[in-house]
């Protein structure tokens, strides 16, 4: 089984210096074992329906979470996850929000799509890792996701 089989967190955020320390964060607390970042909204989609430069990869075996950015180039985070959500086959895959934006339109469009969690970035640094790290454990550690129909 190769890594691209095994991944249990997508990290799509295209702002190296937060990918960074959301890495780290996940990592302190050995949650960062099978990350993968992609920088912008259409990689994630590629990644995700397993195309493009991901095509190689198997989709049975997907992320159990998505941690998405939504001011993100070539495709926003709420496209990616209008997208995630209209295909019966990623609609039940637990989606956060990880964003600076604080605007209520964002969270109010965000959960009619059916996002799980928003999660507004701290500013501060130790918050940040704070953050991360328990919305790591709980999304790998202790949600209970349904049974494959």
């Amino acid at each position: 089984m190769s890594l691209m089989d095994t991944v249990e967190i997508l990290l799509v955020e295209d702002n190296d210096n937060d990918a960074e320390l959301t890495a780290r964060a996940l990592k302190k607390h050995n949650l960062a074992n099978h990350l993968v970042r992609v920088a912008d909204g259409a990689a994630a989609l590629d990644f995700i329906f397993s195309r493009g430069e991901y095509a190689a990869r198997q989709g049975g075996s997907g992320p159990k979470v998505v941690l998405l950015d939504l001011k993100l180039p070539k495709v926003d985070g709420v496209e990616v996850l209008r997208t995630i959500r209209q295909n019966p086959a990623t609609a039940r895959l637990p989606v956060v929000v990880l964003t600076s934006s604080r605007e209520e339109k964002d969270i109010i469009e965000t959960y009619k799509l059916g996002v799980n969690s928003y999660i507004v970035k701290p500013v501060d640094f130790e918050k940040f890792m704070e953050a991360v790290a328990t919305l790591g454990m709980y999304w790998l550690l202790m949600n209970q996701p349904p049974v494959k129909e």
